[in-house]
């Protein structure tokens, strides 16, 4: 089996059409979406029909939960925009995806944890000091009990890696799609920039006898995703989308 993986396009769909583009190209057999699909002050409702005609198999991430559920109160700006553009059809296809799922045997799929979509589970941010790689320990208390999966997959953090676990479980998650970089001030201060503005994807395969990931950074016009933020009046995501940087 050969899986392509995306996670977090945030609504580029100037990145997702060149993820899709490169992915024409790697023979996978299955392409896994791990969340956070629309809210990023790019194109919103157009990269939901784009994702809604692919039929991908895809998690919801937080922002699919924060879009469907909070109120004026709590709602972010990013959220509140995608919900009032969004029509009844794309909120019934965001209502429709689980927080887990296993897209083939012994592989389980999800957004930030199995439990938990806002829980980062291969970084720990700290009161001092922003985000670090999170010990094996750690991740290992976040996954819970997860026998019988021999590929697990997550994104949230918009950071690719990986993290080969005991009996030979791999984890991986892919990087993000549409947005490099970003900060947070939940559940302290900090950033996660992946470097460079390249729109971000995993293939896995199991060719070997036990899983495999390669990594992929692939260009696109940045510059066009980072005028659709300007037009939302997010010049520092712009800024972001073409830096992979914060400003």
């Amino acid at each position: 089996m050969r899986m392509g993986v995306v996670s977090d396009v945030h609504g580029n769909l100037p990145a997702l059409e060149a993820v899709l583009q490169a992915l024409a190209g790697e023979r996978v057999d299955l392409t896994v979406n791990l969340g956070d699909l629309l809210s990023g002050y790019v194109q919103p409702v157009e990269t939901a029909d784009r994702l809604m005609g692919l039929g991908w198999p895809t998690v919801a991430g937080n922002h699919e939960r924060q879009v469907l559920t909070f109120g004026p109160e709590r709602i972010g700006m990013s959220d509140r925009v995608t919900k009032e553009l969004l029509g009844e059809r794309h909120l019934d296809w965001l209502r429709s995806l689980p927080a887990t799922l296993s897209p083939v045997p012994g592989v389980l799929a999800f957004h930030g944890t199995p439990t938990d979509d806002l829980q980062y589970l291969m970084h720990t941010v700290e009161e001092s000091g922003g985000a670090r790689a999170a010990t094996l320990d750690e991740v290992l208390d976040r996954l819970g009990d997860v026998s019988g999966f021999e590929l697990l997959l997550c994104g949230h953090t918009h950071l690719a890696g990986s993290l080969r676990l005991p009996g030979n479980v791999l984890l991986v998650n892919p990087g993000s799609v549409g947005w490099p970089a970003y900060d947070s001030d939940e559940p302290f201060p900090h950033v996660m920039e992946a470097g460079t503005p390249h729109a971000r994807y995993a293939v896995v395969d199991d060719v070997s006898g036990s899983w495999e990931v390669e990594f992929r950074q692939v260009e696109y016009p940045w510059e066009a995703a980072a005028a659709f933020t300007e037009g939302f009046g997010r010049g520092d995501v712009g800024a972001a989308l073409r830096t992979g940087l914060l400003p």
